[in-house]
């Protein structure tokens, strides 16, 4: 089965939407029913000049009232249910795609070059629900029932329905107008106000380095210069919105008054009563008022189209290569990286380079290599946060690929500790569950006694009901670099990835990671490692040594870290003491800080 899909056919929205054709059906029915209560207006005024009037009837005038308010009061009867049927279509329409965007939101930040602003999914469905439940789609709907009125003009004389007529195709020429004038510079503006945002928030995450070291007018300025071009955008298509919505209503109050002129005219000449005219004018009114309301609406209608535009792409592009998946069983045995090549999202330049190796199960593997050689990004791949730049790159668990799992089944098989932590707003216990509802005390506890974790969590002021905040940031670095081994470690996952664990360890936590990974292995689960100090080398039994992305030796960890401090003498030798400290490559960097620090 083909993993791609045509995301021309694929309108997720529009199929969305056509799911509720009978309720749209339904209030163009309802449009239709108050479109002709409208004309109430217009009857009640002929008859009130051409009969009443003339007749001076009292009861007639009565009777014509009680009708008229029984009509308008059915109006608004009917329009008060089709805008409650609108609202609750737009809260249907967004609770069927908030789960696809929610997860799209997650995966935006694998899939899209650092910078994109991953917002922006929320904001357009936002746009696209308002626009549901707004007065959007009611303008829409009334239009096709303009000929309603046209007719009703054209009975009481023809020459009044031609008047009509233009009008009604000036009001359509204007409302091309509006969409032509008015789609560049709103898609303009949702670009920028998502570069706005997208700084804003990491402004917000990165607010004490901003503070500490004074860049907070620098990063003003940039967002000042982002923010004047959104509100730029924005003025443009607003001004161009208003000042057509302005020669509608203009052209609608002069449709109505050349209908008097026109009527009165009609009425010396005899061919129209008094009572006509006044009914003629109403029914133009009532005409053109559909298309000044769409105009009205025609800039939040562009947006909708546009954020649906946009929620399409996204959608299809994500669900693309998604299919039903054949549950596979626990991996117990193996993992094996193939010809690896990793670059990150929507860059070409692969970081990480033709990485091949296997680990069995009891294998703890140590990935060293300065700073840049790609560790961290060798460890999103091996977790599949990154894919295989290569076709023929993979990383399988017991032979079966990553992508081959449903993540939801893989996730519970993987324990990754990332090099930046990051908790949730809720509790210790919550976090170390990863806010699996069907988690034990028991399961939370004995992840916490495998991190060695447990003794440092009871000492907090709440234990395992202390809340950590939104990051963690109610913790200390040691603490939540505790809390995220004990996370990683939850309910035994057979493949543990973690990428400097002990950054913020002092002698206790790095005793209690070399303990955990040797319990990691004793359970015949895997660990791979990636360190700066050799501490957390202590209980792997291999070793891989990372130099420009590319590996440079791999094997059990005696022989490597043998091979790898042998090297800087002699390069010494070769070269001389002087040179071949200032050229030293960065496996001999590596090589050097591991024989210091021994």
């Amino acid at each position: 089965m083909s993993r791609t899909t045509n995301s021309a056919t694929r309108r997720v929205v529009a199929r969305l939407f056509w799911t509720y054709s009978p309720i749209f059906l339904g209030v163009a029915l309802f449009s239709g029913l108050v479109n002709i209560l409208a004309l109430a207006g217009s009857f009640y005024m002929l008859q009130v000049y051409d009969r009443v009037l003339p007749s001076q009837s009292v009861p007639t005038l009565v009777g014509l009232s009680v009708l008229m308010a029984g009509l308008y009061v059915m109006s608004g009867a009917l329009e008060l249910i089709r805008a409650r049927i609108m609202a609750r279509v737009g809260t249907r329409v967004d609770a069927a795609l908030s789960p696809r965007v929610f997860k799209a939101i997650q995966l935006i930040p694998l899939r899209s070059p650092s910078g994109a602003d991953g917002m922006q999914p929320l904001r357009d469905l936002d746009q696209v629900r308002n626009f549901t439940s707004g007065m959007g789609l009611p303008a829409l709907f009334d239009l096709p029932w303009m000929p309603i009125f046209l007719v009703f003009v054209y009975l009481l004389h023809p020459s009044l329905a031609l008047v009509a007529v233009i009008g009604a195709l000036l009001l359509v020429a204007l409302t091309v107008i509006t969409e032509y004038r008015c789609a560049g510079p709103l898609k303009a503006a949702a670009q920028s106000g998502g570069q706005r945002l997208a700084l804003a928030e990491s402004v917000r995450r990165n607010a004490e380095p901003i503070y500490a070291m004074g860049l907070s007018e620098n990063i003003a300025t940039r967002y000042a210069a982002l923010n004047d071009s959104y509100l730029a955008q924005q003025l443009s298509a607003s001004d161009r919105a208003i000042g057509l919505g302005t020669v509608t209503k203009t052209i609608r109050l002069l449709m109505q008054s050349i209908v008097l002129g026109l009527g009165a005219y009609l009425v010396i000449l005899g061919q129209l009563s008094p009572g006509a005219i006044i009914a003629a004018s109403i029914s133009v009114s009532r005409a053109l008022a559909p298309i000044e309301a769409a105009i009205g609406q025609w800039k939040n209608f562009v947006t909708a189209r546009q954020s649906a535009g946009r929620l399409n792409a996204l959608l299809n592009a994500i669900e693309a290569t998604e299919m039903p998946l054949v549950a596979l069983p626990a991996p117990s045995r193996t993992l094996q990286a193939d010809t690896l090549y990793v670059a990150p999202p929507g860059e070409r330049e692969t970081i990480v380079k033709n990485i091949s190796f296997k680990l069995e199960a009891g294998d703890a593997l140590g990935i060293i290599g300065p700073s840049g050689s790609g560790k961290s990004t060798l460890a999103r791949a091996l977790v599949g946060i990154w894919p295989p730049a290569n076709p023929a790159g993979s990383v399988r668990l017991d032979g079966a690929a990553l992508d081959q799992w449903q993540q939801s089944d893989l996730g519970r098989h993987i324990g990754y500790m990332p090099q930046d932590i990051e908790l949730f707003a809720g509790t210790v216990g919550d976090n170390i569950s990863r806010f699996d509802p069907s988690a034990t005390s028991e399961d939370i506890v004995n992840a916490a006694m495998a991190a060695g974790s447990h003794q440092m969590i009871v000492r907090l002021p709440d234990g395992y009901q202390t809340r950590v905040g939104e990051g963690g940031r109610s913790l200390s670095g040691g603490e939540r670099q505790r809390i995220a081994l004990a996370r990683a470690l939850y309910r035994d996952p057979f493949f543990v990835v973690l990428d400097e664990p002990n950054a913020n360890l002092d002698t206790n936590g790095d005793q209690a990671l070399a303990e955990a990974i040797t319990a990691v292995r004793l359970r015949g689960g895997i660990a791979v490692v990636i360190a700066h100090r050799p501490s957390a080398l202590a209980n792997v039994n291999k070793v891989l040594v990372l130099q420009d992305g590319q590996p440079r030796a791999f094997g059990p960890k005696d022989d490597v870290l043998k091979s790898v401090l042998q090297t800087v003498p002699s390069a010494a030798a070769h070269n001389g003491a002087a040179s071949a400290q200032h050229t030293m490559s960065p496996a001999h960097s590596v090589s050097a800080d591991l024989r210091e620090r021994k």
